[in-house]
């Protein structure tokens, strides 16, 4: 097995392949480079568009290349590296010494489309494939070791495995399935309406706020609020308020700070979107579900590996952060990402 990816250390001018705007590569490799392409992309309910695509290189030029994809949420910055120090959203399983380790292979990841709020048309999860499958192309990538997505990015990594397999060896899909749950869909519905009641009232971040706080409760389990916020309510000025206000209330706040509410609304409907036949994905696939989780409910997950036939694997895990276990179970998702990397070729 053959992965071609460039050698990267910083960007030059734009140059063009097959019509894509990509950047001149020289020669020397980077722990990490960020960089934007330029691709026109047939969307499948808004036409076609042209769109920058923010991507994020992390290790050795010549390694094998991972893609990593999560929730909506996320972008391209995956961890702190010597080039770029903050912090990225799976800091804890990017690292020395675990599955994703970019000292032993490249790690790719992008920001959705979509992400940046310009783009007010439904985007599906399908276009989301598509634009990675052109980002490889314009970065001269023949082919993934592994296409590695949680939550959103399991979504996106099914289609990909159904409208690229040529192009990655195999897919790990973590609490992601082939179809939104009703129950998952009507929660993100009300969500929404949350921010439609927001804007309609000139407080846009105030409703995009309530609709991250309902999102919460609906990551996580009862379980792990009981465990944290069992203490008495208080009155303040003359209300009850309750122990996982300020908690709410701090994510609220955090995801008004970084998300247009654009992006959110269209993102959320991505998820609602999204709908493939198990059997037409032809790669080998490791499906990862944690019991307990309510938006992905382990009944789908199962169906999932059975359409999948002799293609898929499942694992489970259970855990009280519900459909956040991927962010929270560190050291049991890289032994699981350990295991199926192995299994797809390991670098030496």
């Amino acid at each position: 097995m053959s992965y071609a990816s460039p050698a990267l250390n910083r960007l030059a001018e734009p140059s063009s392949l097959d019509g894509i705007a990509i950047p001149s590569l020289p020669d020397a490799a980077p722990c990490a480079v960020r960089g934007e392409v330029v691709v026109e992309l047939s969307m499948r309910h808004a036409g076609t568009r042209a769109l920058t695509l923010r991507y994020e290189l992390q290790g050795p030029a010549g390694a094998p290349v991972v893609f990593v994809a999560g929730g909506i949420s996320a972008h391209r910055h995956l961890a702190a590296s010597g080039v770029f120090p903050e912090n990225g959203w799976l800091n804890d399983l990017v690292g020395a010494g675990r599955a994703l380790d970019p000292a032993r292979r490249q790690l790719l990841a992008f920001d959705f489309v979509g992400a940046d709020g310009r783009l007010d048309a439904p985007i599906d999860t399908a276009d989301q494939a598509d634009a990675i499958a052109q980002l490889l192309s314009a970065l001269k990538i023949v082919r993934l070791q592994a296409f590695v997505g949680y939550s959103y990015g399991a979504l996106v990594g099914l289609q990909f495995a159904i409208r690229h397999p040529a192009r990655v060896e195999t897919l790990i899909a973590v609490s992601g399935a082939h179809r939104a749950h009703p129950y998952a869909a009507a929660w993100r519905a009300l969500q929404r309406r949350a921010v439609t009641l927001g804007q309609l009232q000139c407080a846009d971040a105030q409703g995009l706020s309530l609709a991250r706080q309902f999102a919460m409760l609906s990551y996580r389990t009862p379980e792990e609020f009981g465990e944290r916020f069992d203490t008495a309510p208080e009155i303040v000025n003359g209300r009850v308020r309750v122990a996982a206000e300020d908690y709410l209330d701090a994510a609220g706040a955090q995801y008004v700070a970084r998300t247009p509410v654009t992006a959110y609304v269209r993102l959320s409907e991505s998820i609602d979107l999204h709908r493939i036949d198990p059997a037409d994905v032809r790669v080998p696939t490791l499906v990862v579900a944690v019991e307990g989780d309510r938006l992905v409910p382990l009944s789908d997950s199962v169906a999932l590996v059975e359409g999948l036939g002799t293609l898929g694997q499942l694992r489970v895990l259970r855990s009280p952060y519900g459909h956040d276990a991927f962010l929270k179970e560190t050291d049991r998702i890289d032994s699981i990402l350990t295991s199926a990397l192995r299994a797809a070729g390991d670098p030496a």
